[in-house]
């Protein structure tokens, strides 16, 4: 079973859709044991970084999340998702975030329109699972200000330019993380999902 997990920040529907399109079990969940029982999970979120994590705290779903990242579970963070995996952020500088890649969310140069949005290409930097079949300088969806940095260049697996080079699509073990929208990415962006079902049940293609 995949879990989306909801704590109110989240394109959950669009996400959920995208998954059930291959076949996907899928729950949307803001209950601990969901998370950590889960076979996949997806962190997805549009908003603010404080905000977020004030969401998650609330909820009370900070640990299971680690939990489950550290019992192996695949997870892919979207967009805001992926900001939250980080340290801190300089969008709320005395919030701290679930701290699970090392590093800090920077914001995108101010000199440009803000936010980013709309369709840009992700050069990816190397081959990974999430990007099966997908060509590099391939089109996806933004809508953001910040972006992820991590301490660890060799994370950053793919890159997409907007004033600045940024990182787009960052892989630290079981944990998938990209700045855009594959649920409104097209065709490309429901190969992500795809991508990421076959990450989780292997060969096993009864999802």
């Amino acid at each position: 079973m995949i879990t989306v997990i909801d704590y109110g920040a989240g394109n959950l529907f669009s996400v959920r859709k995208a998954l059930e399109y291959f076949g996907a079990k899928v729950i949307v969940s803001d209950i601990s044991n969901d998370i950590l029982n889960a076979k996949g999970l997806i962190l997805p979120g549009v908003g603010a970084f404080g905000w977020g994590m004030k969401l998650l705290e609330e909820k009370d779903l900070c640990g299971a999340i680690r939990g489950a990242v550290d019992r192996g579970v695949p997870l892919l963070g979207v967009c805001l998702g992926l900001q939250l995996l980080f340290e801190e952020s300089e969008e709320s500088p005395e919030v701290k975030g679930l701290g699970i890649i090392k590093g800090k969310v920077k914001k995108l140069p101010s000199d440009l329109p803000l936010p980013h949005i709309g369709w840009n290409q992700v050069k990816i930097l190397r081959n990974i699972p999430i990007f099966k079949g997908i060509k590099s300088e391939s089109f996806f969806y933004f809508v953001h200000s910040y972006y992820g940095e991590p301490i660890d260049e060799g994370l950053v697996c793919g890159e997409t330019d907007y004033g600045i080079t940024f990182p787009s699509v960052i892989w630290q073990n079981n944990i998938f993380a990209v700045q855009f929208h594959p649920e409104k990415s097209s065709k490309e962006g429901l190969k992500i999902y795809k991508n990421f079902l076959d990450i989780v049940y292997g060969d096993n293609t009864s999802y």
